[in-house]
């Protein structure tokens, strides 16, 4: 630990009773991000700004993963379209670059401040934002006390909150009253989440449904889909996607016990990438020829296994087929999104370890769109049966692209919610010049 970070660790707040980051904890907060950065902008996590704050309104929104990014775009959109400055804060690379492609110049990027007292008071008197929209399900002690010592208004949007979380809050119901409290509004994902929120001391709190409902489909590049179903040709294919250890494996057994019924090759898409090499060598281990996005390599008729370790292509692997497991469901906990497989036209296919996408996977099933597996032997049955029912199949593409389409609606719910904390700034915004810095 540097001597910014030692000094740091020794300092706190006292929120109810409790100093909230006493000693070793700032480090932990420095930790989550420590080497997902750009070390050429490192001192951005410290608060140091790399851009000029421009002229006018200008709000602070912030995802921690691409996930969370991909569903803020949209209201990013919306607030560039009225004429707001938007700066917005991630964690890592990817969700930089994601940024970088899908925005442009469109609004100011940095990394966000690791939560400790003097980067957070050094980043909030540079860029002064008028307001702070937060994403899903971070909480950053520090920043939520300075920014309400600011009295600067603290909005949290596609709010949810895992069983987990809920749990670990009501054990110290009085810290947790002390920062949700001071939330301005939260505009969360579902009636339970909203439920939980207000118990936990948030209000006002109102329900608008998953932003994430609102996105466009994961983008592509049609010629690279064009090459690969050609070296596809006729096999029948299937794809485990944001894959957490354990799951790579299943699929590997999967694929070995359907290959003599279907031929079929089985799309890996792992949601951590930098664990292709171990994953490579573990489905090798298991007689398996294993094909990797990052070497380019060729799909040929033996390939049984198609590695997808590349970052921002789940476009393309979903677009390679028509069946979708999706991970973190099985051995893993909580679920990734279902809405991204389900909007491009497959099937989905989960693990019943869903609470972090209760809502959307609750919307699937019922609507016949997904289904849940409770094992490995379950989930190889339903692979062979929708990869051998052409009708079956095509029933749940229609019926969860029919979900996705009537979920949509979370993005203009959320925008009429935060009228009254945006509006005064676009007047504000079009009373004066922009893009003239103020430092």
């Amino acid at each position: 630990m540097n001597k910014g970070l030692a000094r740091a660790a020794l300092t706190g707040y006292r929120v109810a009773g409790i100093v909230l980051y006493p000693l070793a904890a700032p480090y932990l907060a420095y930790r989550t991000y420590k080497g997902k950065e750009d070390r050429q902008r490192r001192n951005e996590r410290f608060g140091y700004a790399s851009q000029p704050r421009p002229r006018g309104p200008l709000i602070w929104l912030h995802s921690a993963s691409v996930g969370e990014t991909l569903a803020l775009i949209p209201l990013m959109r919306e607030l560039c379209r009225r004429e707001i400055h938007v700066l917005l804060t991630t964690g890592t690379v990817t969700s930089a670059e994601l940024v970088r492609t899908r925005l442009g110049d469109q609004v100011i990027h940095q990394y966000v401040p690791i939560d400790l007292k003097f980067p957070v008071k050094r980043f909030l008197r540079y860029w002064r934002p008028d307001a702070c929209i937060t994403a899903e399900s971070e909480i950053w002690p520090t920043t939520v006390l300075e920014l309400a010592r600011r009295k600067i208004p603290q909005i949290r949007v596609n709010a949810r909150i895992s069983d987990r979380s809920f749990e670990r809050w009501q054990r110290h119901d009085q810290v947790a009253e002390a920062l949700f409290g001071r939330m301005s509004l939260v505009v969360a994902q579902s009636d339970l989440d909203a439920e939980r929120f207000r118990d936990l001391g948030a209000w006002p709190v109102l329900v608008s449904g998953n932003l994430k409902g609102d996105t466009d489909p994961p983008a592509c590049d049609p010629t690279l889909v064009e090459r690969y179903r050609q070296q596809i040709g006729d096999r029948k294919t299937w794809a485990a996607i944001s894959t957490f250890e354990g799951e790579e494996k299943a699929a590997g057994k999967i694929h070995k016990a359907l290959k003599g019924k279907n031929g079929q090759l089985t799309i890996i898409v792992p949601r951590h990438p930098e664990r292709a090499d171990e994953i490579e060598t573990m489905l090798k281990a298991q007689g398996l020829v294993v094909a990797r996005r990052s070497r380019d390599d060729i799909l040929t008729e033996e390939t049984d296994i198609f590695l997808g370790d590349s970052m921002g292509e789940m476009g393309l692997y979903l677009r390679l087929t028509e069946v979708a497991f999706v991970g973190r469901s099985l051995t893993g906990e909580g679920g990734q999104n279902p809405m991204e497989p389900a909007m491009v036209g497959c099937a989905v296919l989960s693990g019943s370890r869903v609470e972090n996408f209760r809502d959307a996977y609750s919307n699937l099933v019922r609507r016949g769109g997904a289904r849940l597996v409770r094992d490995t032997e379950m989930l190889a049955k339903a692979v062979h049966y929708l990869l051998s029912n052409d009708i079956a199949r095509k029933k749940m593409i229609d019926a969860g692209q029919e979900t996705i389409q009537e979920m949509r609606g979370a993005l203009s719910a959320t925008v009429k919610a935060l009228e009254p904390y945006i509006n005064p700034l676009t007047v504000i915004a079009r009373l004066q010049p922009r893009n003239i810095a103020a430092q």
